[in-house]
Order: structure tokens, then C-alpha cells, then sequence
């Protein structure tokens, strides 16, 4: 099952009134050097179609695409801070929010912030190779 049909059967489990028990799959390898607990990423509440990215060497960041974002289509630039304590850039253009939009993966490459950057893929359960922006 891919985290969007997980997050789609779990959003309409939710609003059925179904109790969903998570279990821990274990080796999650969320570092932190500041401590404190791993991000947690909301999905996209039931009916939205916000975009949430995977962000490589994660420790912290959180790369969403508002919905508004993706249907406008115009170029956007978003911050992943997320609770890392430091943000990275990420620019999309319209071709990549278009690509998005269809369900294709894209992957993009942050900006670099503290002597390192970050890859972030979008649509990343898809098993195509992402378009590169």
C-alpha cells in the first residue's frame, strides 16, 4: 500500500468513525542534533490535494505544496523548515506543479543551508523515475 492510499483509506476511515491503531515499523533514522522528537506529517486532510514531498537525509523538514499552489500553476518557491531549525528553499516552475498536478514524480533539489542541501520528490510512490527540475 503507498503512503497516498494509506492517507486516503485513513482520512475516510476517520470520517466513518473507525478507530485506525498505527504500529511502528521500526529503523526510522530520524537524527536530530538539537533532540527532541521526529516531525510528524500531517496528511492531507480528506478532499484536499495538498502535496506532501519526501525529503532526503531528512531531519526535520516538511516539503508541502498547498492546493491552491498546485492548481494556480504558477512558479512557486517553499520553505521545508519544518522543525529542523533551519530552512532550505525549494523552487518549483509551473512545469513541475503541472507534472504534480498529473500525478507524475518530480524531484527537486533545495537550496543549502548549514553546508548541506536536500533532495525533495514529490509523487514518490510512483515507480517511475521522477523528472528532475
Amino acid at each position: 500500500m503507498t503512503r497516498r492510499d494509506f492517507s486516503k483509506d485513513a482520512s475516510l476511515a476517520f470520517l466513518s468513525g473507525v478507530t485506525v491503531t498505527l504500529a511502528a515499523c521500526g529503523g526510522g533514522g530520524y537524527s536530530n542534533p538539537a533532540g527532541g522528537t521526529p516531525p510528524t506529517t500531517q496528511p492531507p486532510a480528506a478532499g484536499s490535494s495538498d502535496e506532501v514531498g519526501d525529503v532526503s537525509a531528512n531531519h526535520g523538514h516538511q516539503a508541502v505544496i498547498k492546493a491552491a499552489e498546485i492548481l494556480a500553476g504558477a512558479t512557486i518557491s517553499i520553505n521545508i523548515v519544518g522543525v529542523a531549525g533551519h530552512p532550505h528553499m525549494v523552487t518549483l516552475p509551473e512545469a513541475a506543479l503541472r507534472d504534480i498536478k498529473e500525478g507524475k514524480p518530480v524531484l527537486v533539489q533545495s537550496t543549502s543551508t548549514d553546508g548541506h542541501e536536500h533532495t525533495v520528490t514529490f509523487n514518490s510512490e510512483i515507480p517511475s523515475p521522477p523528472t528532475r527540475y
